[in-house]
């Protein structure tokens, strides 16, 4: 009874104390969840995915969460869900992470194995260290924090640990329409962004959406010999790179009719949010790795839009013939795999139909063109103006010890959509603990681990301070 009786302050002072005594026992228990290769993609061992759920489920617990369950519906890889009930009128959050990682790719480029968490120059590097198991550390630690020591906490709890992110949440809809009583909310906390550069923190207010077609031009039953045919025939080789030529103008802009015309530009106060963010060529390059002496498009001024606002085409592969064994020889196709980023207002359907229809209209020369859509997903955006916005930048504030700023991210994450559209439009904080050099997706993914420690003291405050501001602004409100 006497720990409940704690003041707001000293109860915030005892949960940001219990995580600085706890701390590498934390940086600990993500290292053991980071071990287990839970790649989520086909051809890889889906127990892997089973035993993260599982381990998750157990730290759970031992954060001091009374209710942890694993939830698995046939033929999808599992969740874990979690739940904290306290007073009536406070509010609900839900924390949002998953336990799936991408696969190590080339694990010969990696300098400590991928799934062996190493530390190295204060970053703790390894497959999933950062995305995602990272934000789930984030909330396991912030929850023990105060159920550790205050033993209730400031707001009502759901956690919802998704075990398919990285292969698109297929089966995300189907949990949140299942589980959609359970889930219910008041706002939302997304830990799977990333901040604008280290200690800096950021809430993500869009993401850019996404389409992928795969493309496949012939000429030929089987390959010739190019001395003895070539010339009159068609090369396919030539022919798909003259229609991926035409997917963008000489600055490396979206040219396909009918798309820009959908994109909704940033507002002159955004554009001008952008600015003051200090971008340079300098700094963008570093961050990228840019080669010297290859160049940008875009001044330093239209950086950030164009990777957060505007459309842009990447060619994610080209297939024809085998490096190690390339011969003299007329090939007889080709393949590639087209990947569009879509900008706030444009549809992933119509967009699809529209590259769909520019594909079979610059294909050359008669070749048998085979254009098949892999995925969509739709842009998304949100105003920072709740008030819980200003809550969540105070919280961020004191824990990184640096202001808070707004963002775009010109990467695609499905689940928020699916999440504001089960769910309703509740408040979506889109935060994280990635940075421009965490590599996320690549070899050497890793975690700067004085941030990892700053996004748990910003959760842990934005606990207090959410309780604080829902009691002020309505004592008497209900979720």
């Amino acid at each position: 009874m006497g720990r409940r009786s704690m003041s707001p302050t000293d109860a915030l002072a005892r949960a940001l104390s219990h995580y600085e005594a706890n701390r590498d026992a934390h940086v600990e228990s993500l290292k053991a969840l980071a071990r287990i290769p839970s790649v989520s993609f086909a051809g890889y061992d889906p127990e892997n995915v089973k035993r993260s759920a599982e381990a998750t489920v157990s730290w759970l617990r031992d954060a001091g969460m009374p209710t942890v369950e694993l939830w698995d519906l046939p033929g999808t890889h599992p969740c874990v869900f979690a739940e904290w009930s306290g007073p009536e009128n406070a509010p609900t959050v839900l924390l949002y992470a998953h336990h799936d990682v991408q696969p190590p790719m080339r694990e010969e480029l990696w300098k400590s194995p991928p799934f062996e968490p190493t530390e190295r120059d204060g970053r703790l590097y390894g497959r999933g260290t950062a995305d995602d198991k990272a934000g789930i550390a984030v909330h396991a630690a912030s929850l023990a924090a105060w159920l550790k020591t205050a033993g209730t906490l400031p707001v009502n709890i759901k956690v919802l640990i998704e075990g398919e992110e990285e292969i698109g949440s297929p089966h995300l809809a189907e949990y949140l329409q299942h589980y959609k009583s359970r889930l219910a909310c008041d706002y939302m906390v997304l830990t799977d962004l990333s901040n604008y550069d280290v200690g800096k923190p950021s809430l993500t207010t869009s993401l850019r959406g996404l389409i992928t077609i795969d493309v496949t031009v012939a000429a030929l039953k089987s390959p010739l010999h190019s001395g003895m045919w070539g010339g009159p025939i068609p090369d396919p080789v030539a022919g798909i790179c003259k229609m991926l030529a035409t997917l963008t103008d000489e600055r490396g802009r979206v040219a396909v009719p009918g798309l820009l015309e959908q994109v909704v530009p940033p507002t002159p106060e955004e554009s001008a949010d952008f600015r003051a963010l200090g971008m340079t060529e300098e700094i963008f390059r570093e961050q990228a790795g840019i080669l010297e002496g290859v160049s940008l498009f875009g001044s330093a001024s239209e950086l950030l839009s164009m990777t957060w606002r505007e459309p842009a085409f990447s060619i994610n592969a080209v297939e024809a013939g085998l490096r190690k064994s390339a011969g003299n020889v007329l090939l007889d196709s080709a393949w590639a795999r087209i990947g569009l980023r879509l900008a706030p207002g444009m549809d992933p359907d119509r967009c699809t139909a529209i590259v769909l229809e520019h594909l079979q209209a610059t294909c050359p020369w008669g070749l048998r063109l085979e254009a098949v859509p892999e995925q969509g997903a739709k842009p998304w955006k949100t105003r920072p103006d709740h008030p819980v916005f200003e809550v969540a930048k105070k919280s961020l504030s004191a824990g990184y010890g640096s202001e808070a700023v707004c963002i775009g991210c010109g990467g695609t994450i499905p689940f928020v959509d699916m999440f504001t559209g089960v769910l309703g439009d509740v408040p979506a904080l889109l935060v994280g603990i990635e940075d421009p050099y965490t590599n996320a997706h690549s070899e050497n993914e890793s975690l700067h681990l004085g941030d990892f420690d700053k996004a748990v003291r910003s959760q842990i405050r934005f606990f207090a301070n959410l309780g604080e501001f829902e009691s002020k602004r309505n004592p008497t409100s209900r979720t």
